[in-house]
């Protein structure tokens, strides 16, 4: 707790207290209150409980020693990729993906009070998709570790001139003063978050469905387009395919990939079949519901 600056720390404890309380309405998420990740599990599950967490590591053992009921993490943003390594977190927190939600990200600039910002703090990802507003105004970006841990230190800090750029929820949070929402030069800025739990879950399948998935192919020639050509031939529509390089050798590639349908439907049973013909290992994170489309079904 000590690492989030004092505001931020009051809320934590808050938070912390009244996650304990109940553990099966807790959903973590990494940040400190206030961040994207916070306002998703607001929007996702209004009922819940938001536990933060410094790390992506705490958020998931919370859930795997049942502090929690769930986690909430972003592991892509369609601008800047690659969020959170599921292909690392996953298989050693033994949890599974049970549902995902999609969170359009804004931007607000924020203060102590009403003197005009000459700087900004922030994490770099929203430092960057800001970067225009920030150059017409002459504010100077300042890098911080997260969004919502920038707005408690400024509100700490109560520096005339020194704002953060952090949703409008950490605003109301430390009392500060907005300047300016919807900054960022692109609205086209959409965070995909997974939900993770203990025990996996069965979705319907009367509605599509996703199912995320993490492989390692044989080291021979072609072996990964082998590898995928039983989805190509049994018609699985694969929506991501995410290569992973573990340890310093080069000679390992793992995959991550996300494909529409579920096993028990017979031609994702037929393409995971031959990928595992041509596959060191198959580890299936879990199957859930699409949040939204990835193809035409009709």
């Amino acid at each position: 707790m000590d690492n989030y600056p004092l505001p931020a720390r009051r809320l934590v404890a808050e938070m912390m207290d009244a996650a304990a309380g109940v553990p099966a309405r807790a959903i973590t998420f990494q940040g400190a209150p206030g961040a994207n990740s916070h306002l998703a599990v607001m929007k996702y599950a209004p009922e819940a409980l938001p536990l933060p967490c410094f790390s992506f590591e705490d958020a998931l053992d919370a859930v795997r020693e049942g502090r929690a009921d769930r986690a909430m993490i972003p592991i892509e943003n369609s601008l800047h990729g690659r969020v959170a390594d599921m292909h690392f977190l996953l298989p050693e927190s033994g949890l599974h993906i049970t549902d995902e939600f999609f969170l359009p990200i804004r931007h607000t600039l924020m203060s102590a009070d009403t003197t005009p910002p000459v700087s900004a703090l922030s994490h770099v990802q929203a430092l960057g998709q800001c970067r225009k507003y920030l150059r017409a105004h002459g504010i100077r970006p300042i890098v911080y570790a997260d969004t919502a841990g920038a707005a408690a230190l400024v509100a700490e800090v109560r520096e005339p001139g020194a704002a953060a750029i952090a949703p409008t929820l950490a605003a109301e949070l430390y009392d500060l003063v907005i300047h300016e929402e919807n900054i960022e030069d692109s609205e086209d800025n959409v965070t995909r978050f997974v939900v993770l739990a203990r025990d996996p879950e069965l979705p319907s399948r009367d509605e599509p469905v996703m199912t995320s998935f993490l492989f390692e192919v044989k080291n021979v020639p072609a072996a990964l387009y082998k590898a995928m050509g039983g989805f190509a031939t049994n018609g699985v529509n694969m929506t991501k395919l995410e290569s992973y390089q573990r340890g310093a050798s080069f000679s390992a590639t793992e995959f991550y990939a996300d494909i529409e349908g579920m096993p028990g439907d017979p031609a994702v049973d037929r393409a995971l079949e031959e990928l595992s013909f041509h596959s060191k290992w198959v580890r299936l994170l879990g199957s859930y519901r699409q949040a939204r489309p990835r193809s035409l079904h009709g």
